[in-house]
């Protein structure tokens, strides 16, 4: 058998029980020896599994999994000592989900084979763990540095228990974790941390961007007991963890070690933060001794899934409206010498350069650009703090589902009257193979403002209208928020075929844009959701129904002429990816209601919690044009 159709060919009945009593820090020979073992076809696992993911083309995150298994295996080893532990492996980074789908096939919760669908569509087994999807997973990751500070009352609620949490550099970069130490040393809570100290993430090595961050120094700044060790080496690391459990009181162990130590492709580079490729993975298990055929048969057997829908009204040629941000920003600064470049603006990233459009910044005008940590609040006051002289401007990105962890510090930066442009990429829901804890579908927080104090929300449809935002709405005064999709999108093209952004194209803040006039109704979108509505209208009005499409690429603002118009008819349908309890849906209807409008109304949007994969995740919310087309005919009766 083929693909994922095959048997796990990891032997994992070689695995071997053991008991660890970490009163005892010293290993026996036979105890090292079934560690060893047990690291090593675990690690084969996780190798094989998530690489998996890059065959499927949905990513998979390799690296961090891979590092922690001699501290996984080893606190298994003391769950089967005692049950003075919570015995549930506590990990503050999603991007470690291997491990937990992995502990839950060894608990038999799920088969082996069952792994082979690693972030596949409908497969349970979504880019981070959640808690009441997948069978055997005990707790959900979320984001990083949300989970120290829950520890903490897990062992609140446990005093009589160790509490363990497997942390890494870079999730300790984040503010929470400061204060969920300060908590734990204060209330001498006996929580225990393992840190993967491998000095990669994201976008490089917190060594050179974010200098001076020592995890031994801080956390022994906070109070912490501080063990720091090889991670590679089994009995310094042994030692180190029965020293911490030996303490009275919240401690750690720094596990220094390159990040995905053994594997030749992706050994210490910021490649390994990500899933092995398959050629690497392959290359791998040959240096390993398995047969080329077991493992080729399972990874060149598994293609990308492509959901086979051809739209129109838009263009088969997609562009990636993150990367576009930055590239326009750069069309901005290009105008201006080095010199008041660097005067006059600043642009700050939180090791998501490569995700979010700074790279090209970066590249092309360092003399703009700080490179910083896993650090949205500071990283966004620090754009608000330049921006707060008049004529200087602050750019901030991140992804938009982390935009809530930065809503008061924007209000702080509003009430300073700064100035500062935020660009949210990851918005909505399509392609988020992260699944639940990463849908950005709660935009619509950041104008938080009261009554007498205005924001911008914008969110372009195209690469096209992308830049025309950009070169417009940089050198304004205020905040200004930017929202693009993970995926690429269309150009969106008028009824004759051209595009409807072209060269003469100019954007106008707060307008709305019709692209179809209609008499019977009309679908209000924007972002990614209008090439679908485009396509939705489109099909009905050639079965007879007069639909019209209104782009609103400024979202939080009311156009008086536009509402006037749609609000005139039949009916107005709102499509969007956001959140249907917070997103324009739930704004558009009120907005009618004000000036007397009442025309039957609907508004679809991200309702429920992911399905993984990729592009299933919009007709998995139903908002996929064959569902805007039923709720258009049930409006349209």
């Amino acid at each position: 058998m083929a693909g994922t159709n095959a048997s796990f060919p990891v032997d994992m009945s070689k695995l071997q029980k053991l008991t660890l009593d970490p009163s005892k820090p010293q290993l026996t020979a036979e105890q090292k020896a079934v560690l060893k073992n047990n690291i090593q076809i675990m690690r084969d696992a996780i190798v094989l599994f998530t690489a998996t993911g890059a065959a499927r083309g949905v990513s998979g995150h390799t690296g961090g999994a891979y590092d922690t298994v001699p501290e996984v295996a080893m606190l298994l080893s003391i769950f089967n000592h005692s049950d003075s532990y919570v015995p549930v492996l506590f990990d503050e980074a999603g991007h470690r989900v291997a491990t937990q789908y992995l502990l839950s096939a060894m608990e038999g919760h799920i088969s082996y084979e069952h792994l082979l669908h690693y972030r596949e569509a409908n497969s349970k087994l979504p880019g981070h763990p959640e808690l009441g999807l997948t069978p055997g997973v005990k707790f959900s990751s979320g984001r990083l540095g949300h989970i120290f500070p829950w520890v903490n009352g897990i062992a609140l609620a446990n005093r009589d228990k160790t509490v363990f949490m497997l942390g890494s550099d870079g999730s300790q970069q984040e503010g929470n974790d400061a204060e969920a130490a300060r908590l734990a040393v204060a209330q001498n809570l006996n929580v225990k941390l393992i840190i993967d100290d491998n000095d990669v993430t994201i976008a490089g090595h917190p060594s050179e961007y974010l200098k001076g961050y020592d995890l031994t120094k801080t956390l022994s700044g906070h109070g912490l007991k501080v063990v720091t060790v090889q991670g590679e080496d089994i009995d310094a690391l042994w030692a180190g963890l029965c020293e911490v459990i030996a303490h009275k009181g919240p401690a750690a162990v720094v596990c220094k070690r390159k990040m995905a130590p053994g594997i030749a492709d992706i050994e210490g580079s910021s490649h390994g933060h990500d899933v092995i490729p398959v050629k690497s993975a392959l290359k791998y298990f040959a240096s390993r001794g398995y047969p080329e055929e077991a493992i080729g048969n399972i990874l060149n057997n598994i293609k990308p899934n492509a959901v086979p829908y051809l739209y129109i009204g838009s263009t088969r040629e997609v562009g990636a409206n993150r990367v576009v941000f930055g590239e326009a920003v750069n069309l901005v600064l290009d105008k201006l010498s080095k010199e008041e470049a660097a005067k006059k603006v600043m642009v700050i990233d939180s090791d998501l350069e490569g995700s979010t459009g700074l790279k090209v910044i970066h590249q092309k005008h360092p003399e703009v650009f700080v490179p910083s940590g896993i650090m949205e609040r500071g990283n966004f006051s620090a754009a608000a703090g330049f921006g707060f002289d008049k004529n200087k401007y602050g750019v901030f990105s991140t992804f938009s589902a982390f935009l809530e962890m930065v809503v008061s510090e924007i209000t702080m930066a509003r009430l300073n009257f700064c100035n500062v442009l935020c660009h949210f990429s990851h918005s909505g829901v399509d392609e988020m193979a992260d699944n639940t804890c990463h849908f950005g579908i709660n935009s619509f927080f950041a104008d938080n403002g009261l009554a007498d104090t205005q924001s911008w929300l914008y969110f372009p449809a195209d690469p096209a209208q992308m830049i025309a935002v950009i070169q417009r709405v940089f050198f304004e005064g205020g905040l200004r928020f930017v929202f693009s999709t993970r995926s690429k999108v269309p150009y969106i093209l008028k009824e004759d075929g051209s595009r409807f952004y072209d060269e003469n194209y100019e954007f106008v803040p707060g307008k709305d844009e019709v692209i179809a006039e209609g008499t019977d109704g009309w679908v209000v979108s924007y972002g990614d959701m209008l090439y679908r509505s485009w396509d939705a209208v489109l099909r009905v009005r050639k079965e007879g129904l007069n639909v019209g499409l209104l782009n609103k690429p400024t979202l939080n603002l009311v156009d008086e002429q536009a509402i006037r118009k749609v609000g005139s008819s039949g009916f107005v349908l709102v499509v969007e990816s956001l959140n249907q309890k917070t997103g324009l849906g739930s704004k558009f209807g009120t907005w009618l209601l004000e000036r007397q409008l009442t025309p039957r109304y609907g508004y679809m949007g991200t309702n429920k919690e992911g399905c993984g994969g990729l592009t299933e995740q919009i007709p998995h919310q139903g908002l996929d044009p064959q569902s805007i087309i039923l709720k258009i005919r049930q409006l349209a009766q």
